[in-house]
């Protein structure tokens, strides 16, 4: 799949799953599909070595969602302040399910149309931005034991490194929703798989 109406119909097809809990902070990561010569790809952004103990991380460009702001409005704000992409609302494709991490923080990944003409311009806190193909997401997870969470940790081999949770888990739905069109879930309502 490709095109942006392909996408969107894939995306449609699956019944979405939101998470509403009381005292869970809510966020929006960007899934942002560009086109170019390798084909289409996801944009990935590593974090900026002043970051703590996560810099260097491969991660979707994305952040906390404010009080009265949409998951969609909240991705392509973030995707403007982080890459400097100004994306309007009509290239919101979908949504994939909410992830809920073991901080109870709430993410809704946002699947956004950039096409060929994406031109990321990264900010201080962003190192780099990479666009990975979808034939690299077309791979199979690995589940090892989380000592945070106590339940199962998902990882994503990607060019000789490993992406980690939540970033693999909603590239694992995407790769499964849109590439594959299978109906994979990412978390329980109750009990979250990927932590």
């Amino acid at each position: 799949m490709s095109s942006p109406e392909e996408i969107r119909g894939a995306l449609r097809r699956l019944r979405r799953r939101g998470i509403r809990r009381w005292g869970t902070t809510r966020a929006a990561v960007a899934v942002t599909v560009v086109t170019g010569a390798a084909g289409p790809a996801v944009l990935l952004t590593r974090r900026a070595e002043a970051l703590g103990p996560h810099s260097g991380q491969l991660v979707l460009p994305g952040g906390r969602t404010g009080r009265w702001e949409s998951a969609s409005d909240a991705a392509r704000r973030q995707l403007a302040e982080e890459l400097g992409m100004r994306l309007p609302p009509h290239a919101v494709l979908g949504l994939l399910d909410d992830y809920l991490t073991h901080t109870r923080l709430v993410i809704t990944p946002v699947v956004l149309w950039a096409g060929e003409h994406a031109r990321p311009s990264p900010a201080a806190r962003t190192a780099d931005v990479i666009a990975v193909p979808f034939t690299d997401l077309d791979v199979e997870p690995v589940f090892v034991a989380s000592s945070h969470s106590g339940g199962t940790v998902i990882r994503l081999p990607l060019r000789g490194g490993w992406l980690h949770a939540p970033t693999a888990a909603v590239l694992h739905q995407f790769r499964e929703v849109v590439l594959c069109r299978r109906r994979t879930r990412v978390a329980r309502l109750q009990q979250p798989v990927y932590v």
